[in-house]
């Protein structure tokens, strides 16, 4: 086994939290604390946001676990010996594996593990396990851009440009993106621009844009479709590029005749006014990009919502072209890397499929299996939790830096079935709400504790270095899966346990791939090269990575791109008498996914302690409500409490609700499970509710 790091007094990385991955310097050690200072790195250009200057504050939490934990037949976790965790999970998944077949076992990963955890992640659930239940958080959140991405240009990289490029647009559209809060220093990159935000909110992102247009929650394909027939209708379509780049857009041409401006106002409560100036100030533009966040991607219709944005952008001529473009503002700090290599239910290593023959023997080979040892693709992220106890279904999970309980929309059903498994093992490094409900707890490193590569939105990768060693009890994951595969019958060579070396091995399963981290190595990276995937391995002549895709073709085989004929249509879920109220979720700024790191933060819950409902102040009065009182969020499915917060920028059918709070703050107690049939993402952003005071409230 590799030593465990060796302290040092400084290091250079990248913040732990958001894809935008900012430079950063970390100096002290685990006796005087550790001070976090932003370097001077292009995508944060010396700035952080909250989140990033109290990021070390996690390394040294009250609550941080150092043992492993087992349940006893008293019902309690209780501290154990690493051996005695590892037998008890070894044993029963085998058990498991001999009376119900081996996707009776499951794994569910995060998109802020490593490239090297993610990687080996996948290779130990398809080999060690033997199942095909493998997928990760990423699926809540860059699945349908990824999705829409391979369709329209043959290949899924958030950002296929360097975020710096965005300093020269003129215009910029921010479809359901929330940068000022989400992304801070990213703003940096955009105070050129004149900003077009798509938002039902009044976001602080917003009230910085020179046009915000501020849909009915559930309307975002419609007011898309509506852009494109205003670029159709005023001939501001580039067709010289249309015609030599692309193909497919007489019949989208012909779908946008039916979405009329006014139609889209009727629809969208947009007016045509702003579409038309919408239009215009990117048609109009020397350079401009339109950029998609979650606001438009977690629906059912996902997927289309990306696809008729791409669409626009295309009939615009931006993707492709040095000073313009399209691309999507992925949100995990790997949520990129972490669905190229593995842990993702369809792919393979190098963002390769499953089901192709191909790419199976190419892995297979890599991994010195059959191909046809390797399993199949298994559920998508929302049905594998629902399918978690059933009949049928999974008996044990595994889960790696993800937090379903407090992520996973429909949260008291999942909470249900996570109670249902014979066997929930939990890897982390805080007792997360998911944690606490496991038969074993396994404590992991933290980021500034260990080595290993991240892929940032843009496409880059870059090194995670480590500051300090970790406490004497903490493993890394790399070796929590070494030690459960060799006490499954798995070789100990098949399972590294050094980032280096599985990096190596992950760069020969990438060759060949759409994502081809062939020709990146550490000592490249160490040496500070820039390196942006596909980097092929070029022996003689490193291969300088690629910063802008799409430049002189798309990754189609014939070049071109492709538009996508897609129609409007609505929510799983309309308001009604019952549910009069429009809910959306999504982040602050003080907070980060499901919490479970940034409420252990002082300074990030004395901004915002508790769960919360934006509210316009007419809407709360209607609802018997006044600011700062408590309130019950209540949809179909179960209902959340949170503080009043009136806010007349607010839409009178909308309500907005954060999704970082455990327990009775859960926004996800009443979100919507319906998946995009396309990609598996569930709607997240829109669902139908009542307000009403916290006493006397059925939930």
């Amino acid at each position: 086994m590799p030593e465990p790091p060796t302290p040092v007094p400084e290091v250079r990385t990248h913040c732990p939290y958001c894809a935008l991955q900012c430079g950063t310097v970390l100096r002290g050690d685990a006796d005087v604390g550790v001070k976090v200072s932003p370097a001077d790195f292009p995508v944060n250009r010396g700035r952080l946001c909250q989140k990033g200057w109290s990021a070390a504050d996690v390394l040294h939490t009250a609550d941080r676990l150092t043992r492993p934990l087992v349940r006893g037949t008293d019902g309690r976790l209780a501290p154990a010996s690493w051996d005695t965790a590892l037998d008890t999970v070894a044993r029963g998944l085998r058990t498991l594996r001999e009376r119900h077949g081996p996707d009776a076992l499951a794994v569910l990963g995060g998109g802020g593990l490593t490239n090297e955890k993610a990687y080996l992640l996948g290779k130990f659930a398809r080999l060690a396990l033997g199942t095909g239940q493998i997928d990760y958080n990423g699926r809540f959140c860059m699945s349908a851009a990824a999705a829409a991405g391979n369709a329209a240009f043959g290949l899924d990289r958030g950002l296929p440009f360097p975020v710096t490029d965005l300093r020269e647009a003129d215009t910029v559209l921010l479809a359901g993106a929330n940068v000022a809060e989400t992304m801070p220093p990213l703003m940096q990159h955009l105070d050129r621009a004149r900003l077009v935000v798509v938002d039902p909110r009044r976001t602080p992102t917003a009230e910085r844009a020179a046009l915000h247009l501020q849909p009915v929650p559930g309307t975002d394909l419609a007011l898309a479709l509506g852009l494109l027939h205003i670029a159709v209708a005023e001939d501001l379509v580039d067709r010289d590029y249309v015609r030599t780049r692309t193909h497919g857009f007489d019949a989208v041409a012909r779908r946008t005749d039916d979405w009329w401006p006014e139609r889209v106002e009727e629809i969208t409560g947009v007016p045509a006014r702003a579409q038309r100036r919408a239009v215009r100030m990117l048609a109009e533009a020397r350079g401009a990009y339109v950029l998609t966040g979650r606001g438009a991607e977690q629906h059912s219709n996902g997927t289309d919502t990306v696809a008729a944005f791409i669409d626009l952008a295309l009939a615009l001529g931006l993707p492709g072209r040095r000073g313009s473009g399209y691309g999507c503002l992925t949100g995990q700090g790997n949520g990129q890397g972490g669905r190229e290599h593995g842990q993702k239910a369809d792919q393979l290593p190098g963002y390769r499929s499953l089901t192709d023959p191909a790419a199976r023997a190419h892995v297979a080979r890599v991994w010195g299996v059959a191909p046809d040892t390797l399993p199949g693709p298994g559920r998508s992220a929302y049905e594998l939790l629902d399918a978690l106890g059933r009949d049928g279904g999974p008996r044990a999970l595994l889960v790696f830096g993800s937090n379903p309980a407090v992520s996973a929309p429909h949260a008291a059903h999942v909470t249900e079935r996570l109670a249902a498994l014979d066997l929930l093992v939990v890897a982390d490094f805080v007792p997360s709400e998911t944690a606490r409900m496991a038969d074993v707890v396994l404590p992991v490193t933290q980021w500034a504790e260990e080595e290993g590569t991240l892929t940032s939105l843009e496409g880059r990768v870059l090194r995670r270095r480590a500051l300090l060693p970790p406490p004497p009890e903490v493993r890394s994951d790399l070796r929590v899966l070494h030690d459960l595969a060799v006490r499954l019958g798995e070789p100990a060579d098949r399972y590294p346990t050094a980032p280096r070396e599985v990096f190596d091995e992950l760069r020969a399963a990438s060759r060949g791939g759409r994502a081809d981290y062939s020709g990146i190595t550490y000592d490249r990276l160490d040496a500070g090269e820039t390196l942006h995937w596909p980097c092929p391995d070029t022996p003689g002549d490193p291969h300088p990575g690629t910063p802008r895709l799409f430049l002189d073709r798309f990754a189609h085989p014939d070049g071109r791109a492709r538009f996508a004929d897609v129609d409007h249509r609505g929510p799983a879920e309309e308001t009604g008498p019952a549910f009069p109220l429009y809910a959306t979720t999504g982040r602050v700024l003080a907070h980060y996914q499901s919490g479970a790191q940034t409420r252990r933060v002082g300074e990030l819950t004395d901004a915002v302690p508790e769960p919360f409902v934006e509210v316009h102040p007419d809407t709360a009065a209607r609802c018997g409500l006044a600011d700062r009182a408590l309130a019950r969020v209540v949809s179909a499915r179960g209902g959340m409490t949170a503080r009043v917060r009136t806010d007349a920028t607010m839409r009178l059918d909308t309500v907005f609700v954060p999704f970082h709070f455990p327990g009775d703050g859960r926004a996800n107690l009443f979100t919507h499970p319906a998946l995009d049939p396309r990609c598996g993402m569930p709607e997240f952003k829109v669902c139908a509710v009542r307000l009403a005071p916290l006493s006397g409230v059925t939930p």
